[in-house]
């Protein structure tokens, strides 16, 4: 049942107001002064507000602007001596509408019914962003770890391009969504291309676009991923895979800031911010020939690596609580605890798909387990034990 607070001092209003909500399935508080109506804010949620102007003591835009520190309600404002100026005060102090007494019923409740919309879309566009944010969220407080975030602070504001090694399943992803988030391009696109998933004779024009025409099944013109990243971040996901041919126009694009399309004769100019990422040690593939040594230096004018979750173990109780919260809220349902005894013998285990895997495995603990996570669980539905 959506609740709606009136704030009016007249109560005969109010007492009108609220049959009126009642009868609509509305669930119903008021106040008759500014004063109860912010202590009510404080102590309750509302899905609509709506408020008087000229009232005693504490005027309604006074009441609509302390209320909106207490509240994400939207709130209509009503008024029997409202002028154009007035509304449009309240319109800019943040009110959701403005309606001019007697009250029009239609209009009301109309407005009540989009003024709910909009709270709704608010409600859900910030679960969405925190459902984003706790996705890219670094978890984690081994020694390792806050060295990662200590150099995704300090390098994340300048330019510098960055080269993140590290098995897999360790985060690299992690490390590149931070360093643009944190970045001064944080507003700007953020591309990832993995250039392992992507046939070699495919990837130039991936990365830097084709003219129509340009190969048999180039029917139009397509923008590569150096110009739809112009202004923020590429990320280059293991690249040690990319061809040598696709490695030299990489090495153009970044000595020069110029790109050209598969077909294409005209440079284009992109501003462009790469950070690389590997499994593989760069420095053997360049002795076996299948990477650029002078490709590699421009890559890594800052190294990152992330270890694995062998050599950060401690972190495995704050990782494992981490996803199950994750998990548990995809299935609506409340977060499984687990037992001393399972985060030791989490601990034990040899974790050679990193994250990835601690993040299966507590997904399967969530979907197959109806208590706390025992010892007996993990041993179960882990990976054995060292």
């Amino acid at each position: 049942m959506p609740t709606v607070l009136i704030i009016d001092d007249e109560e005969a209003i109010r007492a009108t107001l609220r049959d009126i909500l009642e009868y609509e399935k509305y669930g119903v508080d008021d106040a008759a002064d500014g004063e109860q109506a912010l202590e009510l804010a404080q102590q309750n949620t509302y899905d609509v507000i709506l408020c008087d102007i000229k009232m005693p003591g504490m005027d309604g835009l006074e009441v609509l602007e302390r209320i909106q520190t207490h509240s994400d309600a939207p709130v209509v404002m009503i008024s029997g001596h409202g002028t154009i100026d007035t509304a449009v005060e309240a319109i800019k102090k943040g009110a959701y509408d403005y309606i001019s007494k007697p009250l029009d019923l239609n209009r009301l409740l109309v407005t009540l019914r989009n003024a709910l919309d909009k709270g709704n879309l608010v409600q859900e566009t910030r679960k969405l962003k925190k459902r984003v944010i706790g996705e890219w969220e670094m978890v984690g407080e081994s020694p390792a770890m806050e060295e990662v975030r200590t150099m995704i602070h300090r390098v994340a504001p300048t330019d510098a391009r960055v080269l993140i090694t590290g098995p897999n399943g360790t985060g690299k992803e992690l490390v590149a969504r931070n360093l643009h988030e944190q970045s001064l391009r944080a507003k700007s696109p953020f591309i990832e291309v993995n250039c392992a998933a992507i046939p070699s004779e495919l990837i130039e024009s991936q990365l830097f676009g084709h003219e129509k025409g340009s190969f048999t099944s180039a029917i139009k013109q397509r923008k590569g991923d150096f110009e739809q990243a112009h202004g923020g971040t590429l990320f280059l996901d293991e690249i040690g895979d990319m061809s040598l041919s696709a490695q030299a126009k990489v090495l153009r694009a970044l000595q020069e800031n110029k790109i050209t399309r598969v077909g294409g004769e005209k440079d284009i100019t992109v501003d462009v911010r790469v950070i690389a990422a590997t499994n593989k040690n760069l420095r053997e593939e360049i002795d076996k020939g299948h990477f650029r040594e002078d490709l590699y230096h421009r890559l890594s004018v800052i190294l990152i690596h992330v270890p694995p979750l062998r050599e950060r173990a401690d972190d495995i109780p704050l990782l494992a609580r981490h996803f199950m919260e994750q998990a548990c809220q995809g299935m609506g349902r409340q977060a499984l605890p687990f037992s001393d005894e399972a985060f030791e013998a989490m601990k034990q285990l040899e974790w050679t798909g990193n994250i990835r895997e601690l993040r299966n495995v507590v997904e399967r603990l969530a979907i197959l387990c109806d208590k706390a996570i025992t010892e007996q669980d993990v041993r179960q539905y882990a990976m054995p034990l060292k």
